[in-house]
């Protein structure tokens, strides 16, 4: 299976709304059954996790750039792992009160839908890319 790099716009966006939509769906069905919370309120939780992620990846990436022009470092390994720990952090200091407040939640509580949400991301997103990968690889394969 080769990977097409030369996406359009329209399927980058086509790719993220996506994504979004079925992990907040996946989450907040998950959320409400393990948590026993109603499905309105986890629902609210994802989708403003979203929001909020997609805000911080831009002002978060936007200082991280920042911060390389001025010390003239480079992307190595242990850098870009330092790039994803700082981001989720950050993320996760953010979203923790946020969860407390919508789901009535004590501060651990929050804490570990949070550190649970982190961990839910890692796997899907290696698994919704290489699905959607291969889905578009047949499909315009097939299509020739």
């Amino acid at each position: 299976m080769k990977v097409e790099l030369n996406k359009s716009a329209k399927e980058r966006l086509f790719h993220a709304v996506l994504f979004e939509i079925i992990a907040n769906i996946l989450i907040a069905v998950v959320m409400a059954f393990v948590l026993r919370i109603p499905l309105l309120k986890t629902s609210i939780l994802s989708c403003v996790s979203a929001l909020t992620a997609m805000a911080w990846n831009y002002i978060f990436n936007m200082l991280f750039d920042r911060l390389q022009q001025h010390y003239e470092f480079n992307r190595n390994l242990l850098v870009r792992i330092l790039h994803a720990v700082g981001f989720e952090a950050g993320l996760i200091l953010v979203l923790t009160p946020v969860a407390m407040f919508l789901l009535s939640l004590p501060l651990a509580g929050a804490f570990a839908v949070e550190i649970g949400l982190v961990l839910f991301f890692l796997p899907y997103t290696v698994v919704f890319n290489w699905l959607y990968d291969y889905v578009r690889w047949h499909l315009v394969s097939t299509s020739l």
